[in-house]
């Protein structure tokens, strides 16, 4: 099966590792393994990738949202070789696009969510 994060690879060599705990190598691949989670519903996993700074007590999913594509516009940094880095995309679903240029921080080896400007 294709994973949903829109490279074209099976799930199985793409975002199952990483949504398994296998550390994501870039920023992007966080973030697309972060959709990924988002299509299955996996809280666990979104808080999990969420930097403690700014991460939720509670993630609240919205029911019934059917993600449908995701698009990556832009980045920066990033790397194996970078401490932080950004990622801007389009998320879309059955009922519109979450467009979000989303921050991400590298700590001990392991890439974090920290926040995004919705736009």
């Amino acid at each position: 099966m294709l994973c949903p994060c829109g490279t074209g690879r099976p799930e199985d060599t793409c975002c199952a590792p990483v949504l398994a705990g296998r550390p994501a190598a870039t920023a992007e691949a966080l973030m697309r393994s972060r959709y990924t989670a988002f299509v299955r519903g996996d809280r666990a996993y979104l808080l999990a990738s969420w930097h403690p700074s700014t991460r939720p007590r509670r993630l609240r999913l919205e029911p019934g949202s059917v993600w449908t594509g995701l698009e990556i516009v832009a980045r920066s940094g990033g790397t194996m070789f970078s401490t932080d880095g950004t990622v801007e995309f389009r998320a879309h679903r059955t009922d519109g696009v979450l467009a979000e240029r989303s921050r991400f921080v590298r700590e001990d080896g392991r890439w974090f969510y920290v926040d995004g400007d919705v736009g």
